[in-house]
């Protein structure tokens, strides 16, 4: 990863630039842009040369900063996460992810480049419809991939911005936990149901000593492993790639598998398969060379987890910005959860941990 070569906006993306940064000679340049972009931007590039094709790729997805320097300033923790997962962490991990041609960045890492594959034609899954459960089975395989290789490696520990939460970070969020969810459901209003709003007030009392409950299993957590953040093949075959990794962390590594199952599956196939897929789960850490943790360990940790859901959802919803799909993803998001909790006992059976 370079600390030098950065370009921020997509005119500093010029032939020239992407020549030095690639090592091939690129002729033009055509930039696309790709997605919202709330945290930071995101250009398809196209590119011609006579080394494209050969040296160079002809398309290529270009991630940048934020185009308001305070907004990127603000992230700029979020920005060296990612930077530093592809660079120091990816290679040791099993997951899927975008091949990096080029990364770079200067300062605190508010200014940034990151040239990754474009992998078209995989297609962006569908937060707001959900998934099929073979959609799920490929993605939580996938995800073991992330959990199993590093599964409780202390050296995780020594890199710089990975961390594992502390009574004080805990203590910052269940401050705040309480507003952010009086926000959301004022936001949100007739999109949630009133048994799923008395759900997400329960879990508020709960999140401080859930944040810190079960420390004894910790690894890579994704942070926001959800359907908006895989490319699927569009054949349905296995194979989903994940993307953003702006919200890497150190804990239960349950937590990414219960946030992505609760939110992402209806409740009816969430129902019929979830044991299925927390199986396969377990199963695949067991391939990555995961040993002393029983499928009921990995059942009991799916359970305990599943306040991931209520809690990213409503931090997302509160202090993000806000769209009309936006509103109803997180909507949907929190209907599946709260479904979840209360099938699977999750209040009584966390309050009864801690």
């Amino acid at each position: 990863m370079s600390t030098t070569t950065v370009a921020t906006t997509p005119e500093e993306l010029s032939p020239q630039w992407l020549s030095e940064a690639l090592g091939g000679r690129i002729d033009t340049v055509v930039a696309e842009p790709v997605g919202t972009g709330q945290m930071a931007t995101c250009f398809r590039l196209r590119l011609t040369g006579p080394d494209v094709g050969a040296r160079v790729p002809g398309v290529l997805l270009a991630k940048l900063p934020a185009a308001d320097p305070a907004a990127r300033a603000m992230v700029a923790g979020a920005y060296r996460c990612e930077l530093r997962f592809y660079a120091e962490i990816a290679p040791t991990v099993a997951v899927r992810v975008p091949r990096v041609h080029h990364a770079a960045w200067s300062g605190d890492g508010a200014d940034f480049t990151l040239l990754l594959e474009d992998l078209a034609p995989r297609v962006q899954g569908d937060q707001v419809a959900g998934c099929s459960p073979a959609q799920a089975h490929d993605a939580v395989v996938n995800l073991a991939g992330l959990h199993g290789p590093r599964w409780c490696d202390p050296t995780l520990l020594a890199i710089e911005g990975l961390d594992r939460s502390g009574p004080e970070g805990a203590a910052l969020l269940a401050e705040l936990y309480g507003p952010a969810t009086e926000i959301f459901l004022a936001g949100l209003g007739d999109l949630v149901d009133p048994a799923d709003a008395a759900t997400l007030a329960a879990c508020v009392p709960l999140c401080e000593r859930w944040v810190l409950a079960r420390g004894e299993r910790f690894g890579l957590v994704h942070g926001d492993y959800r359907l908006d953040n895989l490319m699927f093949a569009p054949d349905g075959a296995a194979g989903c790639v994940a993307l953003d990794w702006q919200t890497l962390s150190l804990a239960l590594p349950a937590r990414d598998l219960a946030y992505f199952l609760g939110t992402g599956l209806s409740v009816a196939d969430r129902r019929t398969h979830e044991r299925d897929l927390v199986g396969a789960w377990h199963t695949a850490l067991v391939g990555h060379g995961v040993g002393g943790y029983t499928g009921r360990e990995a059942w009991e940790d799916y359970r305990f987890a599943m306040l991931q859901g209520p809690l990213v959802s409503v931090f997302g919803c509160a202090y993000g910005a806000r769209s009309e799909r936006g509103d109803r993803m997180f909507a949907a998001m929190v209907a599946r959860s709260c479904a979840a909790i209360r099938d699977l006992g999750v209040l009584s059976f966390v309050a009864g941990d801690c």
